[in-house]
């Protein structure tokens, strides 16, 4: 029999899934927020959480690239199937807490579509926005339909290339017709009397932990690339070409997160930018000065596009690790319930019905933008408790499984791991702290509030597994599948 080919995939490539899975333009309003301080978010992101993240991710991703349960399986090999089905368990619930957040983004943006901006300022527009978006791409997951997943292409280029492209072309043609740059603006009387403040430089201001509270939030916007770290063992030669793919995939993710917001910050006041409809406030600044600002409902329609087609492309995914996890055996056999189409129906719902709990927090703060703030806090303090489980989990399997054959591996030898993935341990460490500290930029209210609303989310949705794990019993482990009888 003739031997099937192995096909592997290019550098340029695997560079595009994970510019693909980190790049998403909901960010852009909190970045332009800070002015040409983003440069130090952003760098920050880029090196000390983007590239150490991709190393390690690699190493762990290629060493068990036959494995389907991806940080499972990783941290269950180093710590134990306990720890492990903690960091599945992390790794999909910061996604059912990110879910409110990007469909509050796609409810200003179809707030400019209904021709009342108005709207998106509104808590219990947002809620229902939410609740009818999340709960009619669920209803389509559930018959197996596969809509989503044809029409991923489409939602990434209509509705996120398209309109990263147009926001920069617009403030290029800004800047060129001699316009006003408002992140080089000095701030000024008329700044002061609007409440801005303008940062018109590269380091930001601190004067306590708050200043920089906004870290923990745009660092979740380079979280995901562990997801594509798989296909590392998919490369001719991966420890060439690893490398090579995720500096072009951060150069490309840097420059477009970069001049995406500079583009919203060049036509709006840092203070006037809302976090949810900021994109939609810039291409309205825009289009209304270039005499065509009956296009602005269209670009709202294409980029509430791209994020309810990032929703159904993701509703059903990371759900998928948790079912697993189920079928071994470390989660109640009712979470491994499938309906007829073979979908994790019982995950599901109870996925949509924490969605639902949470889009009711945009019914308890005046401000929208700190509603939206509060859940991205709890993201990101969620999803970093993962990522420290998995760097420590890459440093013990170098001691306790030293021979493991690793497709690529991060160089240096122990003292190289070490380096690596204790630069992103303490990076990811300190943006967990930041993100307890209400940002100095938002209207918080009450920091009471605020603090033990992103702390009791940690608390209740990290200590759900370890709870689980405590009550486990013998038969939720599936019999061993075999025929006895075979001879």
């Amino acid at each position: 029999m003739a031997s099937i080919a192995h096909k592997n995939i290019s550098t340029v490539t695997l560079a595009m899934m994970t510019v693909a899975a980190v790049v998403s333009l909901r960010g852009l309003p909190m970045m332009a927020k800070e002015g040409l301080t983003m440069f130090f978010y952003i760098g920050f992101c880029t090196i000390l959480f983007l590239l150490p993240a991709s190393l390690v991710s690699a190493e762990l991703g290629g060493a068990f690239g036959r494995s389907k349960g991806g940080v499972y399986t990783w941290v269950k090999e180093a710590f134990g199937a306990r720890w492990g089905s903690v960091a599945i368990w992390l790794q999909w619930i910061q996604n059912v807490v990110w879910y409110p957040t990007v469909l509050a983004f796609a409810a200003a943006a179809l707030a400019y579509l209904f021709g009342d901006p108005k709207l998106a300022t509104l808590g219990w527009y947002n809620t229902l926005v939410i609740l009818v978006t999340y709960w009619l791409a669920t209803l389509l997951t559930l018959r197996g339909v596969s809509i989503a997943a044809a029409a991923t292409k489409w939602f990434l280029i209509l509705g996120t290339l398209l309109p990263g492209a147009l926001i920069m072309i617009l403030a290029l043609i800004w800047i060129l017709q001699g316009n006003g740059i408002e992140f080089l603006a000095d701030g000024g009387d008329s700044a002061a009397a609007a409440g801005t403040q303008v940062h018109a430089r590269l380091f930001p201001h601190i004067t306590g932990l708050s200043s920089i509270a906004f870290l923990a939030g745009i660092i979740l916007l380079f979280a995901g690339v562990e997801v594509q770290a798989v296909h590392a063992v998919e490369l001719e030669t991966p420890a060439r070409q690893f490398p090579a793919s995720m500096f072009v995939a951060m150069a490309i993710i840097f420059l477009l997160f970069t001049l995406g917001s500079l583009a919203v910050a060049t036509v709006l006041p840092a203070g006037q930018i809302s976090l949810t409809a900021g994109l939609m406030q810039a291409f309205q600044g825009f289009l209304d000065r270039f005499g065509i600002g009956m296009a602005t409902p269209v670009v709202g329609l294409l980029v509430a596009f791209g994020a309810i087609g990032g929703i159904m492309a993701w509703i059903g995914g990371p759900s998928r690790g948790l079912l697993e996890t189920a079928e071994n055996g470390e989660l109640p056999p009712f979470l491994a319930r499938t309906n007829a189409a073979g979908v994790q129906v019982t995950i599901l719902l109870i996925q949509g019905s924490i969605v639902t709990v949470l889009a009711a927090l945009y019914l308890l703060f005046e401000d929208v933008s700190v509603a939206f703030f509060v859940l991205s806090a709890m993201t990101v303090t969620l999803y970093l408790v993962m990522y420290m489980l998995m760097y420590a989990a890459a440093i013990r399997l170098r001691y306790t499984r030293p021979d493991l054959p690793r497709s690529y591996r991060v160089p240096g030898g122990k003292a190289g791991i070490w380096l690596v993935a204790g630069i992103g341990f303490v990076a990811v460490t300190f943006a967990f702290v930041i993100g307890f500290f209400p940002p100095s930029q938002l209207p918080i209210g009450s920091p009471t509030l605020y603090v033990g609303l992103v702390a009791g989310g940690l608390v209740v949705f990290t200590g759900a597994p370890l709870v689980i794990s405590h009550f486990k019993k013998p038969s939720w482990v599936p019999a061993p599948r075999g025929d006895d009888d075979t001879p």
